[in-house]
């Protein structure tokens, strides 16, 4: 008891002379630490089938590349998880193998999977289990359009790179090499038509020196070569993503406020022998309101719209029809969308149904 009583008073002053010399440190540093703000990670989405999450190596060397870079504020997203690949690496992805992107758009299976990962850039290889499987590219073009238009409805500002698609020499497809060359030669006019100042589309060529007898293990998935060659060119222009996100842009780019615009979208609800319905969604994709808008169908095939309904159809000798809004519709806040019906006649051998679709709008 005695040795306890001694030892009691030499250590009090002890801990009172620590907190004498600590307090000024935690005075001078904890208000820093306070108010130094966490960065928010951009959000990256790759989206595609396969080649994109199956296990889609090529993302790994990619994050692993962009965090070199110095990109260390970056997130991949997707309601997927990661597959392996052997190299640590953020693995979340919207790469669904087997998956065809005119089912994603005509099943409307996008905007859940937007919903649930938020992202600010989306990476899309999409379309090649849609040209092996012989759709039109009018077709697979339109359901890039209802992929970016539901982009754009979950951020306005969303920034898209999409690939010309690597090449395709199955042995059980003689057909598939040439239908990627002429799918992705329709891209590049594509990405321009639906690009916006406020939500950019940018093409990557991802064609151009990929060769699928030493690139593939069969003839459509990348090996080991292939995923470094995906990953080198998407680099450059997602690191451009990077550091342009967030930027506000130019006064007057479409997506500023006080300078509204539109996107549209065709989907095939139904058809028959020589003839079909269709659904076209109009999304505000500015950050300004609009108050009415201004849609061009160009069917495809030879295809004339013959009936409209909650909008109004001035039809064109050349069989683009012209459809404005029907007043109730025409207000659409930022990110708000409606949509039209219509009735085309087709001929008895004429292609599935498609078109192209382009939207301008009232401020």
């Amino acid at each position: 008891m005695r040795d306890a009583r001694l030892r009691r008073p030499r250590r009090l002053p002890l801990l009172g002379l620590l907190a004498a010399l600590l307090l000024p440190l935690a005075l001078t540093t904890a208000p820093d630490a306070a108010a130094a703000p966490s960065a928010t990670p951009v959000r990256v989405m790759p989206l595609g089938d396969s080649i994109t999450g199956s296990p889609g190596c090529w993302r790994a060397l990619l994050w692993n590349r962009l965090l070199d870079a110095g990109h260390t504020d970056i997130d991949f997203v997707g309601t997927l998880p990661a597959q392996g690949c052997g190299v640590p690496h953020d693995g979340d992805n919207e790469g669904h193998g087997g998956e065809l992107v005119t089912r994603v758009a005509e099943q409307d299976l996008l905007p859940a999977r937007l919903a649930a990962t938020r992202p600010d850039i989306v990476v899309m290889h999409f379309g090649t289990n849609d040209v092996w499987s012989s759709v039109p590219p009018d077709r697979i073009l339109a359901a890039y359009t209802e992929l970016v238009a539901r982009m754009r409805a979950s951020n306005p500002r969303m920034r898209v790179l999409v690939a010309q698609l690597i090449p395709m020499n199955p042995g059980s497809c003689a057909a598939c090499a040439q239908r990627v060359a002429d799918f992705n030669a329709r891209i590049p006019a594509w990405a321009a038509a639906t690009s916006t100042g406020g939500s950019p589309v940018t093409v990557v060529d991802q064609w151009t020196g990929f060769d699928t007898a030493t690139d593939t293990y069969d003839g459509v998935h990348p090996n080991t070569a292939g995923d470094g060659k995906i990953a080198a060119r998407w680099f450059p222009a997602l690191s451009a993503a990077l550091a342009e996100t967030g930027d506000p842009g130019d006064p007057g780019d479409p997506g500023d406020p006080g300078d509204p615009a539109c996107t549209a979208s065709f989907r095939t609800v139904s058809s028959w022998p020589g003839g079909h319905q269709a659904e076209v969604r109009v999304t505000n994709n500015s950050a300004a309101p609009v108050t009415g808008w201004t849609v061009t169908v160009a069917p495809a095939g030879g295809a004339r719209v013959t009936q409209v309904w909650n909008g109004t159809l001035h039809a064109a000798a050349d069989g683009t029809a012209t459809v404005t809004d029907a007043g109730w519709n025409g207000a659409l806040a930022p990110g708000a969308s409606t949509s039209f019906g219509l009735i085309a006649t087709t001929g008895a051998n004429s292609a599935p149904p498609a078109a192209t679709v382009g939207c301008t709008a009232t401020p």
